[in-house]
């Protein structure tokens, strides 16, 4: 089975394709570091529907999420949104924990995994 690479670079793609199944690197807001927790889950979000689609996939096909916060305090204004997002009726398996991400700018951190 061919491995396809997206935006590959030294340390790590950003999306690995293997077969029918659709690997994303832990994403972070690229756009929106610094701001609140919803603003960064907002563009973290757009950044997996981005990949997802130069994958050949969407958010629909979802199998789990990884979530990162900085702070558990932001799990329900982080969850608005990521509630807003989600397909209906194809919620992934998910798991939210709180840990120190790699820069203090960044607050939420999702990686997934998808079906393509």
């Amino acid at each position: 089975m061919d491995i396809t690479r997206i935006k590959c670079a030294t340390r790590m793609s950003q999306a690995v394709v293997h077969g029918n199944t659709v690997y994303l690197a832990g994403q972070v807001a690229r756009n929106a570091g610094g701001e609140n927790a919803a603003a960064q889950t907002r563009d973290i979000l757009a950044s997996i529907d981005a990949l997802l689609a130069e994958a050949g996939t969407d958010k629909s096909r979802i199998l789990s999420a990884n979530i990162w916060l900085a702070d558990m305090g932001d799990f329900a204004e982080m969850n608005e949104v990521w509630d807003a997002w989600v397909s209906p009726g194809n919620s992934p398996a998910r798991a939210c924990v709180q840990s120190v991400l790699a820069a203090p700018q960044y607050t939420v951190e999702i990686a997934v995994i998808a079906a393509k």
